[in-house]
């Protein structure tokens, strides 16, 4: 399965989505992984997920999420919830209603992830 076909019914979705690899891409090779519950952006390790909230939600409050993994804690209030699955990893998580939301504060965190993953 391709991105294109996972986010098939949601155009926002997928203009994220695009947005995210243009920027990821930007900083180094990017490989792109389609699983069944969403799509990965990666280098050596992932960095970067979008999924749909939809498809485990009643009602979602955004249409995708954008999932980041940090070396660190970013305290920003735009993240709906940081979790540190791991020593070395803290994963972001941002609820995008608009692709207007992927501005540079986001782009920044996108390619700080994306060098951390090499």
């Amino acid at each position: 399965m391709t991105p294109q076909e996972f986010f098939a019914d949601d155009e926002l979705a997928l203009a994220v989505f695009e947005r995210v690899q243009a920027i990821a891409g930007a900083v180094a090779d990017v490989q792109v992984r389609v699983g069944k519950s969403q799509v990965a952006l990666r280098r050596r390790t992932g960095f970067a997920y979008l999924w749909r909230p939809g498809q485990y939600l009643a009602h979602p409050q955004a249409d995708v999420v954008l999932s980041i993994a940090l070396g660190r804690h970013d305290r920003s209030p735009r993240f709906k919830q940081v979790v540190r699955p791991s020593a070395r990893h803290w994963m972001h998580h941002l609820e995008v209603r608009s692709l207007d939301e992927i501005d540079d504060d986001v782009a920044a965190w996108i390619r700080e992830a994306a060098a951390r993953a090499g």
